[in-house]
């Protein structure tokens, strides 16, 4: 109903409206604030225009009528020296009332305030802006007042949306012959310089000649020239393509002005004919992890853009951005036939795999770069492990992973380096790598020389589970069953522990009566040398995944009761046994609750009951001091 009562003021008279309260923010930042690199606005708003030159592009294929009697698709850039205005318009789809009040005056997404945070930490480095879709708010950086005069395509009425950035906007009714967006910026006095025609084509130079429509500079009210090649940077060979281009268009597509960490261009000819052009970040992308991200490679059709959300990659790959542009696809293919369309499909399928290839070529022609992205994007590659069953193999080649004994080992120079006897590729999952590198389950694979992969990113309990193994060897968890050491051989320095076999049986059987439900079991370890306990899992699940998926509402999991391993020839037990023998069970109840606490914090959890905790502790320690 409000907005309605909006309408139908506005044909009358301007609205007011405020701004959402993150949006008010970011205008405060921009207005309030001084940058070293101004220019960005301008590229910010060409981007935009040249989207909507797309989106009308792609809407005229059903509906050639959009188009009208104007068929010319073109950004123009108006300069005003006497009224101190730059405009920057548009033939594109233009946007209607709603659209305006939605687009400009409220954003329904992290983007803002993602932003905000970030460029108050970077001291107003407003140079990654696009990377938010928020470029537009960039105007007030050199605008005192902003106004959007727009039209869509196929309707009579314009409206106009005005502000000068500070809390507020107002939308009215307007006049405006033909369709799509004029955006008029009232330029403060300092930035009078983006009146001038030297500036403009510097900036259209550097950040926008790859754009794929002509931008034109007006002479005079009846002409422009062009200023732009207008040429899809895909299309051209790639030979003629210089590596400042690649960096241009990348940061047109993505908001990251940096230099991508890997970029794939080339031409696939056969039953299907398409150009791609990829490029790996070498920076996380701010909303890698947003479950509503999908796919962000744009589909082309004959330099049509079809969509950005087309699937051409699988989920796990979905940091890699570019264009994929079809010489064979119909032009009037809907996003929504997109999914069960076997061209896209087979397009998907190869695109995979040769983007999986290049990393892997990458990983051994640069090992450096290849690093560099695998830090960056491990955790999301990995998903793979899980996900992608027919390429599980190619991604093993890829894997990096952190072990005992290197940072980044691969699975194939594990198996090279498998000790006498050694039938599994063992690993090790925890929560962060310092927890891991000090598991007390690792001393007795430590003590065989016998490396253990650390796996710590919560997609490595989901894969390892379901992973079959790598090159015949299956993949064995170092805190789940009774660890199979026997066969292989002790370091020369490191001597078997030892312990009075009936004695560690008379104790184990009393730390069962005094820990209750609190285990599932009190038995000989054979992963300890050092540590006189620790916690491990019988069943199907290890301890890490368990307690991952009791963390998440209605997974129905709940952390079952650990098995606590001790060590019989650690001079505790040993003296833990001595007691049992010969003072009874009852001498040893707050010493195996302190040792079944102690183990939980080996794990890095809290104990269930620190007063009882404490309260043991006391006593102990006032036993040994009294």
């Amino acid at each position: 109903m409000a907005r309605t009562a909006e309408k139908s003021a506005a044909s009358e008279a301007p609205v007011a409206h405020a701004f959402q309260a993150e949006v008010a923010k970011l205008l405060s930042l921009m207005v309030h604030s001084v940058y070293s690199d101004r220019d960005v606005f301008l590229r910010e708003l060409i981007s935009n225009a040249a989207d909507a030159l797309d989106k009308l592009r792609y809407e005229a294929i059903a509906a050639p009528t959009l188009l009208g009697d104007d068929p010319a698709l073109k950004i123009t850039i108006t300069a005003d020296k006497a009224a101190k205005t730059l405009t920057v318009s548009d033939s594109g789809i233009g946007m209607g009332e709603d659209e305006l009040i939605d687009n400009l005056g409220t954003i329904a997404k992290s983007g803002t305030q993602a932003f905000v945070e970030r460029a108050r930490q970077a001291k107003g480095d407003i140079h990654l802006i696009g990377q938010f879709g928020i470029g537009f708010y960039s105007a007030f950086i050199v605008a005192s007042r902003v106004e959007v005069i727009s039209r869509r395509a196929g309707s009579e009425a314009a409206h106009k949306w005005s502000s000068a950035g500070e809390g507020n906007y107002t939308v009215e009714a307007a006049a405006k012959p033909s369709r799509g967006t004029d955006i008029v910026l009232h330029l403060r006095d300092d930035a009078v310089e983006f009146l001038d025609d030297w500036k403009i084509e510097s900036v259209v130079r550097a950040y926008s000649d790859h754009i794929a429509h002509p931008i034109m500079l007006a002479v005079d009210s009846e002409t422009a020239r062009q200023i732009n090649t207008a040429n899809a940077i895909w299309t051209r060979p790639r030979a003629e393509v210089t590596a400042d281009s690649h960096k241009e268009f990348y940061g047109h597509i993505t908001g990251d002005y940096s230099e991508p960490a890997l970029t794939l261009h080339y031409r696939a000819e056969g039953r299907h004919e398409y150009t791609v052009l990829l490029y790996v970040p070498a920076e996380r992308p701010f909303d890698l992890y947003d479950p509503e991200r999908r796919g962000r490679q744009k589909l082309y059709v004959k330099r049509v853009y079809i969509a950005d959300d087309a699937g051409l990659l699988p989920a796990y790959l979905r940091f890699v951005r570019g264009v994929i542009d079809s010489e064979d696809m119909p032009l009037n293919l809907s996003r929504e036939m997109l999914q069960n369309n076997p061209q896209v499909a087979a397009i998907r399928k190869a695109v995979t795999n040769k983007v999986l290839a290049e990393l892997k070529k990458c990983a051994e022609t640069e090992p450096a770069t290849f690093a560099k992205i695998w830090a960056v994007f491990a955790p999301v590659i990995k998903e793979g492990l899980y996900e992608d069953m027919e390429r599980r193999d190619q991604l093993f080649e890829i894997a990096r992973f952190r072990s005992t004994k290197s940072d980044a080992v691969t699975l194939a120079d594990y198996i090279a380096g498998l000790k006498e006897n050694q039938t599994a590729i063992y690993y090790l999952t925890a929560e962060d790598a310092v927890k891991a590198a000090a598991s007390p389950q690792l001393e007795g694979y430590r003590a065989r020389d016998v490396e253990v992969l650390l796996l710590t990113d919560p997609v490595d309990s989901f894969w390892v589970r379901t992973a079959l193994g790598f090159d015949g060897k299956p993949f064995r968890s170092v805190t789940q069953g009774i660890a199979d050491l026997d066969l292989i051989k002790l370091k020369d320095e490191v001597k078997p522990g030892g312990g009075d076999d009936a004695a560690t049986a008379t104790l184990i059987a009393a730390m069962k009566q005094a820990l209750g439900p609190r285990v599932t079991d009190v038995r000989v370890s054979k992963r300890l040398t050092d540590s006189a306990v620790c916690l491990v899992a019988d069943g199907a699940m290890d301890r890490t995944l368990e307690k991952l998926l009791a963390r998440q509402k209605d997974s129905g999991v709940a952390v079952s009761a650990p098995i606590l391993e001790i060590n019989p020839g650690h001079p505790l037990i040993e003296g833990l046994a001595k007691s049992v023998k010969e003072k009874g069970a009852a001498s040893v109840e707050d010493a195996a609750q302190l040792l079944l606490d102690q183990a939980f914090i080996l794990e890095g959890e809290p104990v269930a009951d620190p007063a009882g905790f404490a309260r043991r502790m006391a006593a102990v320690m006032s036993k040994v001091f009294a």
